[in-house]
């Protein structure tokens, strides 16, 4: 069977970095994400993808992928577990309907998919598997309350796996960036938000220092310096005072 980098969310953003990044490094790819019309593009421009289309936010999606993966003769070497969204507003005024699908998608899935995968690796005793979260993941975030408890089930899952994992020979790595210049702000309902224009990094060095960190098999990388105190400084302040300065912070 063809050994494949599999890549969730693969149509924008830190997915489109994380293929081109892949690619050079000489990895098939299975890219995935819900707009056909991109994943075309970006598999043509690399030679050595071919395109999923299918929303993994509904029932079943994980295997249904995993089903067609397989179909096509291939094996998942490297799953980059990277589709995901977040919305701002307060928590009992955004759509439930939309709530649960970040869940399903930022939770669900990349769950399901990591126990997908995980039994074929160990057997094989090697793999590896990036999960993208946040800096979001290391505190609560009032006015983004889901989505920050959605990258707290990340990073836990990603460090349990890690420990579990590593002595199969599967490196397990939690990528946590902080604002990026990506879609993800327009999705969210703050594109434009001159603060985080300030402060995000681009999408090449965040995918490079994951891909460093799955190399030397990291349990977590967090980006940028800033970041890197950020997410330290939340160990050792009070959870009263995290709160308030996250619920502070001005999307």
């Amino acid at each position: 069977m063809k050994k494949v980098a599999l890549i969730t969310g693969a149509s924008a953003g830190l997915g489109v970095e994380f293929a081109r990044q892949l690619s050079k490094r000489g990895h098939r790819l299975v890219l995935v994400a819900r707009r056909k019309d991109r994943l075309d593009e970006l598999a043509k421009e690399l030679g050595n993808a071919r395109a999923v289309a299918i929303d993994l936010s509904k029932a079943n999606a994980a295997a249904k992928l995993m089903a067609d993966v397989e179909a096509a003769g291939e094996q998942v070497d490297l799953l980059v577990n990277n589709a995901g969204f977040g919305l701002i507003g307060a928590f009992a005024e955004l759509d439930a309907k939309r709530e649960r699908q970040m869940i399903d998608l930022n939770v669900g899935a990349l769950a399901d998919l990591c126990r997908a995968v995980a039994p074929g690796m160990i057997k094989r005793k090697s793999g590896g598997i990036i999960n993208v979260a946040s800096t979001a993941a290391f505190q609560p975030g009032p006015k983004m309350a889901v989505y920050f408890a959605t990258k707290s089930f990340v990073l836990s899952l990603s460090e349990a796996l890690h420990e579990e994992l590593k002595p199969h020979g599967i490196s397990v790595t939690c990528l946590c960036p902080g604002p990026t210049r990506t879609e993800f702000g327009d999705v969210a309902g703050f594109g434009g938000n001159g603060v985080f224009d300030r402060v995000a990094m681009e999408a090449g060095p965040v995918v490079k220092a994951g891909l460093n960190g799955l190399d030397k098999n990291k349990a977590v990388v967090v980006t940028g310096l800033v970041n890197k105190v950020g997410a330290a400084s939340t160990r050792f302040v009070p959870r009263s005072v995290v709160r308030k300065i996250a619920g502070a912070i001005k999307y």
